[in-house]
């Protein structure tokens, strides 16, 4: 099994630190072409959601991944993470 982690901003090795002590192998996720590696599973880090979001609109990752969560690709999000997946935001548009 084979997880991708978003690597663009924020809290990113402490997941990379936890899947190599369970022997889990892991991608980052950095730049657009990334998200079309093949793996099994996201993690979605906790760091600033404003600046993931807006990271994830520059480098064009938004949208594949959106659509990948939403074709049933297993994500984990911890604290902007959480935020990152959210369908809706009080007063803003969602990121993914």
């Amino acid at each position: 099994m084979k997880i991708g982690i978003l690597a663009v901003q924020g809290a990113f090795a402490e997941h990379e630190q936890m899947l190599e002590q369970l022997g889990a192998e892991y991608i980052e996720l950095r730049k657009g072409e990334d998200v079309r590696q093949s793996y099994d599973g996201l993690i979605l880090p906790g760091g600033e959601s404003m600046v993931i979001g807006k990271l994830l609109r520059d480098l064009e990752m938004a949208g594949k991944l959106r659509t990948m969560i939403l074709n049933g690709l297993p994500a984990f999000g911890t604290c902007a993470g959480l935020i990152l997946m959210a369908q809706r935001i009080k007063g803003e548009s969602a990121y993914l």
